[in-house]
């Protein structure tokens, strides 16, 4: 192995890593795992469902009635702590008038808002 290759076995072994012995004892261990993965049928790899945005008018949250953890869980990037600031800026000035208005709650920016548009309504 060349001095750069053997350094970087060294690092990672010594965080706890095991790749390079892997690499070393059995070269061609990479291909075969690849032919394998290639061999396997699209059905049977698993899908990941995309974060997508809700279809209907059921899977989106009103930001007028909604409570906290219902904020908190229909809304990406919105935790508990600003779902309860968005109810606590609604309960002291009133229901929302526009979706756009949620910019007027702190800790709630222009993009966490157009992120959530379509997960939310009035």
């Amino acid at each position: 192995m060349k001095r750069g290759i053997k350094i970087f076995c060294l690092a990672v072994a010594l965080a706890g890593g095991t790749f390079c012995t892997a690499t070393s004892a059995a070269p061609s261990a990479g291909k075969v795992q690849a032919e394998q993965i290639k061999d396997k049928p699209a059905a049977a790899a698993p899908q990941a469902r995309p974060e997508s945005a809700p279809e209907t008018l059921e899977e989106t949250v009103s930001i007028n009635t909604a409570t906290a953890d219902e904020l908190a869980q229909a809304m990406n990037g919105v935790g508990k702590k600003k779902a309860q600031s968005i109810v606590s800026y609604r309960e002291e000035y009133g229901p929302f008038k526009s979706l756009e208005d949620l910019k007027q709650v702190p800790g709630m920016g222009n993009s966490l808002v157009e992120r959530n548009l379509s997960r939310i309504r009035l």
